[in-house]
């Protein structure tokens, strides 16, 4: 197991043998690109997490204003141990579609951009940032999305950049690692 993930591992089960909760809610966050995603595909099979993403709550129209439905959805029937249900948003046709299940048991990863934000805090058990230079998340986003986004990802980047000011989530969170190792 590298460092990164060792260390992410540790905190979650220190929190957990700490905590009376059924539930133990992690986010992971970070900046577009920055490798939120990536990790949390690897932290997930570790820890027999369920996994969460919050682009299946956002979409084009709300891309940072989307998080009422996810903290109403999921992370408050979590908390009172209820299974959570909710419609994943599909970017591709811009419809609400399929139905999902969250089971109130175990470790629940949150994993997307603003998975930490204020509103959620109260929420979470662990909040885990992911620090990675603009520049680097710029040239995974157009890897991604070709290059015909940059225009797309520049003005995303300056939502962002509003967004982490407003909100400070590397100074909330509990682990801060690094996505270009």
């Amino acid at each position: 197991m590298d460092g990164k993930l060792s260390r992410a591992v540790t905190l979650v089960q220190q929190i957990a043998l700490n905590s009376e909760r059924p539930v133990r809610i992690v986010a992971i966050d970070g900046l577009g690109g920055a490798g939120k995603s990536t990790f949390a595909a690897l932290l997930a099979p570790t820890l027999a997490a369920q996994l969460i993403h919050t682009d299946d709550f956002a979409s084009a129209d709300e891309p940072l204003e989307w998080w009422p439905r996810l903290r109403d959805e999921v992370l408050k029937p979590l908390r009172r141990g209820e299974m959570a249900r909710f419609q994943r948003y599909d970017w591709r046709h811009r419809i609400l579609c399929e139905w999902k299940e969250v089971r109130p048991t175990g470790t629940i990863i949150l994993e997307g951009v603003s998975s930490s934000r204020k509103e959620f805090r109260s929420y979470l058990d662990v909040s885990i940032w992911i620090e990675t230079r603009r520049e680097v998340r710029l040239k995974r986003g157009l890897d991604r999305d070709g290059e015909d986004a940059l225009a797309q990802w520049r003005e995303w980047m300056a939502q962002e950049d509003s967004w982490v000011a407003a909100q400070r989530p590397r100074q909330g969170a509990d682990l801060v690692l690094s996505g270009e190792e």
